[in-house]
């Protein structure tokens, strides 16, 4: 069965290049992000994880952790962090999991379950290895991306996805196509008119189920 949307995500233990973490406990009490690749020196993933790298600032402004997972061992990806932090001229300050049994690349449902790493391995084995995983307080997965091997991830995306799950978590409220930070947001259908008005003021009703009000601060 696939990890869903409001599944539990899977706890596990494991080691990463900062240390062995368990993964519930890691997450805390906030939001987490887990992104997921084929192998270390990579191109594609060197790109990206240089993308995640240089936006440090923008995860904690959302109280937001991070985290890689790779199925290369912890020395591969210390080695491969250089040349991450080479590339995108910034530190790559979060953890990457080493995920050489498998173990967590299949929790995750990114693997068949009979699938192995043969000798002599390349990325083309563990191709489907690149996930993207937002994960909520509740330790419940949010959104999930799967990208193939030839498209780059666009980060800009995921942080626009994680502001719009931020701001409608647990409230009656919803964000339309394209929605940025700052726009116009949809009140949920849960509400009727008199409630929503008492509880956002003003809403703009631009057809009977669909009426818009501004972001909450």
């Amino acid at each position: 069965m696939s990890l869903r949307i409001n599944d539990l995500v899977p706890n596990f233990k494991a080691d990463t290049d900062q240390g062995p973490i368990d993964f519930h406990e890691w997450i805390g009490s906030g939001w987490a992000i887990l992104f997921s690749h084929p192998k270390d020196f990579t191109p594609v993933c060197t790109t990206e994880f240089g993308a995640v790298a240089t936006l440090a600032d923008e995860w904690a402004k959302r109280g937001t952790k991070v985290i890689g997972v790779s199925v290369d061992g912890v020395e591969a990806h210390k080695k491969w962090k250089g040349d991450i932090e080479g590339f995108c001229g910034s530190k790559a300050g979060f953890p990457i999991i080493a995920d050489e049994g498998l173990a967590v690349s299949k929790a995750f449902d990114m693997l068949p379950a009979e699938a192995y790493l043969p000798d002599g391995r390349t990325a083309a084995d563990t191709a489907t290895v690149r996930s993207v995983f937002i994960i909520g307080p509740d330790k419940k997965l949010k959104l999930s991306m799967t990208y193939p091997m030839s498209v780059g991830r666009n980060f800009a995306e995921v942080l626009r996805a994680l502001d719009a799950l931020q701001l409608t978590y647990n409230v009656p409220l919803a964000t339309p196509a394209n929605w940025t930070s700052g726009q116009d947001v949809i009140v949920a259908l849960s509400l009727n008119d008199d409630q929503a008005r008492e509880k956002y003021g003003s809403i703009d009703i631009k057809l009977p189920y669909l009426r818009t009000t501004k972001a909450p601060g």
